[in-house]
Formats: structure tokens, sequence, C-alpha cells
């Protein structure tokens, strides 16, 4: 008597806490395409960028690039001109002073109040300004504005001051912007922001309120005039 066919296993069920990764809404990866590309400078201010290029770069359909492109200009990132495409706008001047103005009352208040600072501020401080090192050693200009960033924002959020550390997080997208700008217009400009974090992190650390607020509005400034086409003093 033949033996019974052999009928396979049923498949192991799914593991409930491991579900499969969702890729995300085709607005958000439009809206995530096309900020990436402006804050990195890889779509530059002025230039024009059109619905079926953007859902042809994307693979998405227009409907979503729509929905994108009206959030990014709620954002101030680019301005939508009915028939015609979205526009990469510029930083302004006076978009730079505003930001540079509010950078400093924030910064010199947060670096004075996170001293004495705790070891994990000192620990994260290191960490980071490693990773500019080693971002910059490889070129990656949109890494290094996103440490140098986190850099500055890791002592505003240890100041304490959660109101101040909201309104530091909404100048993040102008602040990457203008970091890469600086970097690509004044390579030698990225060595010496590192050598100025480092000495932002000594005075940190030596407990030093008053030295570390120096720092930081020397530092701050000398962005500034670089940024607005001046010399770096």
């Amino acid at each position: 008597m033949p033996a019974p066919a052999a009928h396979p296993a049923p498949p192991a069920p799914a593991d409930p806490a491991t579900p499969p990764a969702k890729r995300p809404p085709a607005a958000e990866r439009v809206y995530a395409h096309v900020k990436d590309a402006v804050l990195a400078r890889r779509y530059e201010g002025g230039t024009l960028l059109t619905e079926g290029g953007l859902a042809e770069a994307v693979g998405v359909s227009r409907t979503p690039v729509r929905e994108a492109l009206l959030r990014l200009e709620v954002e101030g990132l680019i301005k939508l001109y009915p028939k015609k495409g979205a526009l990469v706008l510029a930083v302004s001047a006076q978009e730079i002073a505003d930001v540079v103005e509010t950078r400093l009352l924030v910064e010199e208040f947060a670096a004075r109040k996170a001293v004495p600072a705790p070891p994990q501020l000192v620990a994260r401080l290191e960490a980071l300004l490693e990773e500019q090192r080693r971002h910059s050693e490889a070129g990656d200009l949109a890494t290094v504005s996103v440490k140098d960033r986190c850099f500055h924002a890791e002592i505003v959020r240890h100041a304490g001051n959660q109101i101040l550390s909201r309104l530091y997080d909404q100048l993040r997208d102008r602040q990457l912007r203008m970091g890469v700008a600086v970097m690509e217009a004044h390579p030698d400009r990225i060595a010496a922001n590192i050598a100025e974090h480092a000495e932002l992190l000594e005075a940190i650390r030596a407990g030093d309120a008053e030295d570390a607020a120096r720092v930081v509005r020397r530092h701050v400034g000398r962005v500034k005039a670089l940024v607005m086409g001046g010399e770096d003093r």
C-alpha cells in the first residue's frame, strides 16, 4: 500500500511584534525628497520645480506632489506659481539677520545656563564633535551641517527652558540651509567651526559660563559675516 503523500508544513505565523515595514505615504515621500534637496542645496534658490518632474523623480502621481508642495510653501521654502511650478526661495539678507539675532539671544543664554554641565552633556558634545570631524574628512557637508546644528541644540536643550528649546528647534531648517551655504562657499571655515566648537566644549567642561558665552558670541558672529558676504574676522 503506497504511503500517503506528504503535505508541506504550514508556514510559521508572522511574529506580531515585528510587523512588515510600510512605505511612507506618497505625499510624505515627495515632501522629504524636496525638503532634503532644498536644505542640502541640491535644489538651489531660484530653481523652478515642476509637478511632472517631481512626480517622475519620486515615482508618484501629481496629486501627492501638489499636497507636498503646499506644505513646503507654508514652511517658506518654496513659492507656488499656478501652471508653472514651484520656485525654490533663496535665503534673504533679512532672514539671515533674524536667524542670527535669535541664535545669539538663545545660545548665549543657554551656554551660561548649561554650566555646570552634567557628565551626559559633555559626553554628548564630545561625540558630536567627533562626528563633525569624521564627516568633514569624508567631505559630507550636509551631514557636517546637521551635526553642527545638533551640537548647539544639545546645549540649548540642557539649559532647561522648554519654551526656548522649542523656539530654537523652529530655526532648524534655516540653520541647516545656511550652514551648507557657508561650507560650500568657504570650505576652509569647516575646520575653524570645529575648532570653535572644541573651544566652546572646553569652556563648558571647565565650568566657565562667561567664557562659554563669549565663544558663542564670536562663533555665531563669524557665521553671520560669512553668510552675508562679509569678511571672516
